[in-house]
């Protein structure tokens, strides 16, 4: 993975005169650019280790966040129109339920094998791989749109599911990859922010695009004309990841990449970084916190459109604005706890706030969603989402810190492993409750647990291991056996393995 940065005398001299970064770079970066860079001494003056920040970093982030929303705006399409849905394919309420937790449950089996190809391919073929899957179900769920196409709708809905797998662990690597110690965590919030914004999209259009009629011609014009617009959009993002998306830049952004770059291959091993993780104790109840209140979110999403119709028939579009009201409050929310992490670095702390919050809005939703008043639903789901969604890029956050030098792909992937198995129980469980004794009872049930998982939370020990690695950039330094500092690649494997050690 590492790049040779062993300096020849000749290369050394330039360096003394030129402190750009080159890196054995043949394409340097242009000189328009403004050049953003650091550089750590190794113990010999005529090397150091460089750092840059390139502008190319925003368009990556921004085309990561462009297939993350065509895929996330899939997942929820169907569960905000369930009462059309239903009665289009004929089908009960558990059975369109499952158009959204085959989300979840692919996710589970996946992940392991997925964050295992992100570690050895790298970022780039998991972009590819994650849109050649989500344009390929797109059009699978074009054909489908047929009354009697049932299994072959949820046949493109677990293709869609499967780019999933590809998409949610990113934010955090990508961040990491690409940006400055002092934007990981606002970067982060902007992936996430992609992915918020497609849920957003898909509780806002669908209601628009396939109103409730009786006759099954029309209704089949509207939903093939919804699925039609899923599909250009996720052919054009396409094309434009095969053409734009980049592996990673040329020089590192950050001290913590140049560790991670410089660590030979043969001294990775992905079963023992798992291992690691699980038996890191900080770490794992992260797991379990994280999993219980985004395992909320999942479920409030796929029932929303049978809680607003309980209490108020006939808004299918109003529940459609409600969810658009609930995930735009925690895009806001994302973005600004990233740029609070990144100005503070007060995970644990914030970490905790937001998810007390959450617990508070829960209770304030739950408590007045049946008074009979738009209005409040609209206040109340608004002021749940914004702490509910925006603790999603917290979660990723806080677990790289704790798990610093692990992969960020992985962490993030037992996160949302761990998410996808609540998210399943829950909707499920909330559901039935649902059906039985109405939504108060539902919404309770998510209550206790939020309780349970702010518990949980308050018993992390705080480690903010990546934030030491930046801020102490010498701090390990082999020395050759003539005593003189070894190379800069040799400086970054060492001080790895010296974490590794230290840190298990």
């Amino acid at each position: 993975m590492g790049e040779d940065t062993r300096a020849s005398p000749e290369r050394s001299a330039r360096d003394a005169k030129d402190p750009g970064p080159h890196l054995g770079d043949p394409h340097p970066p242009d000189a328009a650019e403004p050049i953003e860079c650091s550089s750590v001494p190794n113990g010999d003056s005529s090397s150091a280790v460089t750092t840059h920040l390139y502008k190319k970093r925003w368009l990556i982030l921004c085309l990561f966040s462009a297939y993350s929303l065509s895929n996330a705006y899939q997942w929820i399409q169907y569960g905000i129109i369930s009462n059309i849905v239903m009665k289009f394919y004929d089908v009960d309420a558990f059975a369109v339920d499952w158009l959204s937790m085959v989300y979840m449950l692919t996710y589970i089996p996946f992940i392991f094998p997925v964050t295992w190809l992100l570690d050895k391919k790298g970022l780039r073929v998991t972009a590819l791989l994650a849109n050649a899957l989500n344009f390929s179900g797109t059009w699978i769920k074009v054909a489908s749109a047929k009354a009697n196409l049932f299994a072959l709708t949820m046949f493109g809905q677990f293709v869609s599911s499967l780019a999933q797998v590809f998409i949610l662990g990113m934010p955090s690597s990508m961040a990491s990859v690409w940006f400055g110690a002092d934007e990981v965590s606002t970067a982060c919030s902007i992936g996430v922010f992609g992915n918020q914004l497609g849920i957003a999209i898909g509780f806002l259009l669908p209601p628009i695009l396939v109103p409730n009629v009786d006759d099954v011609e029309e209704l089949e014009y509207h939903i093939r004309i919804m699925f039609y617009i899923s599909a250009g959009v996720a052919t054009v993002i396409f094309i434009l990841v095969v053409i734009v998306f980049q592996e990673k830049p040329e020089i590192p952004p950050s001290q913590a990449q140049v560790q991670a770059r410089n660590i030979p291959p043969g001294e990775y091993s992905y079963t023992t970084s798992i291992m690691n993780l699980l038996r890191n104790k900080p770490f794992m109840l992260l797991v379990l916190s994280y999993g219980l209140n985004v395992g909320s979110f999942y479920s409030i999403s796929t029932l929303l459109n049978r809680m607003i119709i309980e209490h108020y028939p006939g808004e299918e579009v109003n529940a459609g604005r409600i969810g658009l009201t609930i995930v735009v409050a925690g895009m806001a929310g994302s973005l600004i706890c990233g740029i609070w992490l990144d100005r503070t670095k007060t995970y644990k702390q914030t970490t905790l706030a937001v998810y007390l919050f959450t617990l508070i809005g829960m209770l304030v939703y739950t408590f007045t969603l049946n008074l009979g008043h738009l209005w409040v639903v609209f206040l109340t789901g608004g002021a749940l989402g914004f702490f509910m969604t925006g603790y999603l890029p917290l979660g990723f956050e806080f677990a790289v810190e704790l798990t610093y030098p692990e992969s960020e792909g992985t962490s993030s992937g037992l996160l949302n492993c761990s998410a996808q198995i609540c998210g399943i129980i829950f909707t499920i469980s909330q559901g039935k409750l649902i059906d039985r004794w109405g939504t108060f009872a539902g919404n309770i049930f998510l209550c206790i647990f939020l309780l349970i998982g702010a518990a949980l939370t308050g018993l992390i020990k705080s480690d903010l291991r990546r934030q030491k690695a930046n801020l102490q950039k010498a701090e390990v330094q082999p020395v050759s056996p003539t005593g003189s500092v070894s190379s800069v690649q040799d400086y970054g494997a060492t001080a790895r393995k010296a974490l590794w050690q230290r840190q298990y």
